[in-house]
């Protein structure tokens, strides 16, 4: 996100050097407020525009751009310093000119130095004293890191704040900072700073700061920008708009955050309008950073309000009760901070302990006294050994019934991941899924689900004897994969349902989103505008590798636990109401009641009913892409009719595939991925989105790159139609973009999945993914397709990993445009690099697809019994191996052989074949121009397995 304009608006909180080098004696000024309140005279000249602004094409977030500042300052002024050079260095140095005038705006948004900080630097630069302004930046420094400076003697000329501060950076507890919305002077910033210092104590357990600011706008900012508040204090006092000179980026989030918040229908009509106006602020607030917990501090009135603020403010202050607040902020964060099960089971790994139960390795028994795998301990420790039991007795909990720290364990994920209820997972998203369609469907009833989705959903249809209804995902012929479905085909195929008098049978529609490739649906309207035709559909979205975007203003809109909490809200309010019936008038005949023609349907963008029922289920592997260890995942739940009697058929689907002997260790790092997302979680995705645009914009502009390696925007992975924005990688142009394009597009890509096309090597992917990243380099990708790589960033990438990855692509690209470098013989030609299409789902077999319609057969219904099929394909004498060239002559001979079984290369990662599908030469097509390592399904010495004539004719 970029953070502040290096010169937005000429006179505003400015430095600037100034006369010191023609001799004169230099004096900070700081220019006039939009208020028009007065300035000090000063420097007369600056640097030229073009000196002070950024990169427009590399936007760095705040961060970034904070971090970056004072580590150039120290830089800069020690060299200084070192070389006894005069103020003419600095007035000749736009940078440090440009770092000091980020840093002023950048610091009121944080905790720890403030603005006057950087004034007092600007000071002692502007004065020649440089040694004095290093120090001082130092400590700014050596804040931002983390690392502990000597202690701070008599002779350091500091402030008392500036030595509470120093005090703090050598305390280890951890550290959070609280916004604070009031328009106070700037002695009542002190006051409040002073006031704070003397409510700390030794023993309690974190240590917070306060970010005061003047302005809603200012407040938004904050939020937007420093990810380390965990709490708001709103006073009243506060106004609207901000002096503040901020980039043309943050100031069109803002006013984009703002625009996305309207009066609520409970607000009470008084006729303070400060009263509206600190609802409104604190409805923007929680849009953004749901996280945040929300106080009123106000003076008159304080019992009337109390009542009408409920639903927003965790508790409401008079102004004297700060130390009340004081412990309601720390007895929050200590909420935050809980995590039941690893405190439990760390408890008990502690605890002296008698084994006369299973797991020889509890407590270190079989392998602490053995000579010969000694090693196991030495490798993982003994606390794993330690931590490692059986029992399910006490603070332990047992997963399968849970009453104790584990359900505490999931209840506070459902309140961090927004959910009405969240399950752990100990095997993987792939149970995961089986456990959601075992709960909701129900043998020969019709899901809906992209073909593209998971192996694992494709399994849990067969298991569950569902109907599968294939959906196709807009192809990619160029890059060998799929993209997304588009809504209009998701909703042609439930009126073609609706047609043949079978909607009553469509109980699910299963999507993936965001798709490993990174494309991300818009959840909130395609459930609308599904629910809009039938009320009562349930919805599994697979969030597999979509788990972080909760934890970002931006990413968290198109969630499905927002999106379904945004549904319920919308559908409660009259507003919702008079347009649905509006709409109705317009989809139905008035006389015969008749429904319009299709063409009307999917034209319009569709209300549901006001008494449509929000039945969402979303599966996230959280060990992906957060913190847990390998197979920890989650199913959240935003069910209407979950405690109704969907929470049985669930919690039997539970039982069904979860494990008697759950992985201990797995639902510990569950707990604390949660704890972590709650308390940094938006610090750790911002970055990683940051890194990964470093990233798109190195290979993008490096001459030696962009002429091997091609960075695949939305342009490339996202056809026209589905967008309306028209920037291609809205993040790079800043996060108002980014916002902009995440409100209105069908389909956006998630900015930290960089696909790379490779052509330009001449070696396919696979080869590059093997021979020259890992093999070479020791460079971990997840997946490649014929000729691309997908590089992905996470919450625990660093820039130091993104700069030896640019440093390696640089060294490959140049080995690759080389002309006396040998090639590999199977390297990619310019001929064979081009794909067949993708094959769409050819149709099932008669055997197990859909009753033809005797009226009209083009009518037939793309539904399919999976079941049948699979277990046919399983019995010896049903099926038949046959090598790919005599299927080849088969199908071109008019034949129609079926699959007896799943057929999956990896990639692309999803069955090509599945049991009953009929086989055909553009199957035969894609899978023969493959050259992946593993295909599952297909053994290449017996060919494909297919089921017999005689057995689909009997």
């Amino acid at each position: 996100m970029t953070g502040i304009d290096s010169d937005e608006h000429s006179g505003q909180a400015s430095f600037v050097p100034g006369p010191a080098a023609a001799g004169g004696t230099p004096r900070k000024r700081l220019d006039s407020d939009s208020s028009g309140g007065s300035a000090e005279t000063g420097f007369r000249s600056r640097p030229k525009k073009s000196q002070l602004e950024r990169d427009p094409g590399m936007p760095a977030s705040t961060w970034r751009l904070r971090s970056d500042a004072w580590e150039y300052l120290k830089f800069a002024i020690k060299r200084l310093a070192i070389s006894g050079g005069d103020f003419s260095m600095i007035a000749a140095d736009g940078e440090v000119w440009r770092s000091l005038r980020s840093l002023k705006t950048i610091e009121l948004y944080w905790g720890g130095f403030g603005q006057r900080y950087v004034e007092d630097i600007a000071e002692l630069l502007s004065n020649g004293e440089f040694d004095k302004a290093h120090d001082m930046i130092t400590r700014a420094v050596n804040r931002l890191r983390g690392t502990t400076v000597p202690d701070v003697t008599e002779d350091d000329h500091l402030t008392e704040d500036e030595r509470a501060e120093h005090k703090d950076r050598q305390d280890s507890r951890p550290r959070f900072e609280v916004l604070i919305v009031d328009e106070t002077t700037e002695g009542g910033r002190d006051e409040l700073h002073t006031d704070l210092l003397k409510l700390r104590h030794a023993s309690d357990q974190f240590i917070y700061d306060y970010v005061i600011v003047p302005t809603a706008d200012d407040a938004v900012a904050a939020a937007l920008t420093n990810p380390n508040l965990l709490a708001c204090v709103i006073r009243p006092g506060f106004t609207d708009r901000t002096r503040q000179v901020l980039s043309r980026d943050l100031r069109s989030a803002v006013e984009l955050a703002h625009q996305g918040t309207t009066d609520s229908p409970t607000m009470p009509m008084s006729p303070l309008n400060s009263v509206r106006r600190v609802l409104r602020l604190a409805d923007t607030l929680a849009g953004l950073r749901p996280e945040l917990d929300l106080y009123l501090m106000a003076g008159a009135h304080i019992e009337s309000l109390a009542g009408a603020l409920t639903h927003r403010f965790r508790r409401v202050f008079r102004r004297e009760d700060q130390f009340e607040l004081h412990l309601s902020l720390l007895r929050r964060v200590q909420h935050l901070y809980d995590t039941p099960f690893f405190t439990a089971i760390r408890e008990h790994a502690r605890r002296p302990a008698g084994v006369f139960h299973a797991l020889p390795v509890s407590r270190g028994g079989s392998v602490v006294g053995s000579k010969w795998i000694s090693d196991f301990v030495d490798f993982y420790g003994l606390n794993l050994l330690l931590a490692e039991t059986s029992a399910t007795s006490g603070e332990l909990d047992s997963l399968l019934a849970p009453v104790g720290t584990i359900k505490k364990a999931q209840s506070l994920a459902a309140r961090a991941f927004g959910a009405k209820r969240t399950y752990f997972v100990t095997n993987g998203t792939s149970t995961a899924n089986k456990i959601v369609h075992q709960a909701i469907v129900s043998p020969d009833e019709v899901v809906m689900v992209d073909r593209n989705c998971h192996k694992s959903h494709h399994h849990a249809l067969m298991l569950t004897g569902a109907r599968t209804a294939y959906l196709e995902a807009y192809p990619l012929n160029d890059v060998a994969f799929y993209g997304a479905v588009p809504l209009n085909r998701i909703k042609q195929l439930l009126l073609d349902y609706r047609a043949a008098g079978r909607l009553d049978e469509v109980r699910m529609i299963t999507l993936t989103n965001c798709t490993f490739d990174g494309i991300v649906y818009d959840p909130e309207k395609v459930m609308a505008e599904c629910l809009a035709i039938k009320p009562d559909l349930v919805f599994l979205w697979d969030e597999a590798w979509f788990a972080f975007a909760r934890f970002h203003p931006v990413t968290r809109k198109r969630t499905a636990m927002v999106a379904a909490e945004r549904l319920e809200d919308t559908l409660a309010t009259d507003a919702h109401a008079s347009a649905y019936r509006e709409q109705q008038k317009r989809l139905y005949d008035p006389e015969t009641g008749a429904p319009a023609p299709d063409e009307v349907w999917l034209e319009e963008d569709l209300l549901p009913p006001p008494d449509a029922t929000i039945r969402v289920y979303a599966t996230q592997s959280t060990h992906k892409t957060l913190t847990a260890l390998r197979q920890g995942s989650m199913i959240h739940v935003y069910d209407q009719e979950f405690s109704s009697g969907a929470e049985e058929a669930f919690h039997e689907a539970y039982m069904t595939h979860t494990s008697t002997s759950p992985n201990y260790q797995i639902l510990a790092s569950l707990d604390l991925g949660r704890r972590q997302v709650e308390m940094e979680g938006f610090a750790l995705v911002q970055k990683q989105l940051d890194l990964a645009m470093s990233l798109s914009s190195a290979i993008a502009r490096h001459p030696l790159l962009k002429k091997t390696f091609k960075v695949l925007t939305a342009a490339d992975l996202i056809p026209e139609e589905y967008r309306v924005t028209d920037r291609t990688m809205p993040l790079r142009d800043g996060l108002s973009t980014m916002w902009d394009a995440w409100a209105r597009d069908e389909f956006v890509v998630d900015p930290s999945r960089i696909t790379v096309e490779i052509s330009g090597t001449g070696v396919d992917g696979d080869t590059f993914k093997h021979e020259h990243l890992m093999d070479r380099y020791g460079i971990q990708v997840n997946k490649t397709s014929r000729n691309t790589v997908l590089f992905m960033t996470n919450i625990g990438t660093s820039r130091s990993a993104v700069a030896y990855l640019i440093e390696v692509l640089v060294k490959l690209a140049g080995m690759f445009n080389d002309p006396h470098e040998l090639r590999n013989e199977d390297a990619l030609t310019e001929p064979a690099a081009v794909m067949p299409p993708l094959p769409d789902f050819s149709a099932f077999a008669p055997d197990y697809a859909a009753e033809v319609p005797a009226d009209d057969p083009s009518k037939q219904l793309p539904d399919g019994d999976l079941r049948t099929a699979y277990y046919a394909g399983l019995r010896r004498q049903n099926i038949e191996y046959v090598l790919p060239h005599e299927l080849r002559r088969r199908v071109e001979g008019g034949e129609k052989p079926v699959s007896a079984g799943f057929v999956t290369p990896y990639p692309p990662g999803f069955p090509v074949l599945v049991p009953g599908q009929v086989i055909t030469a553009e199957v035969l097509d894609f899978m023969s121009a493959l050259d992946t390592r593993e295909i599952h399904g297909y053994d290449s010495r017996l060919g494909y397995r297919v089921i017999l004539k005689e057995v689909l004719e009997s």
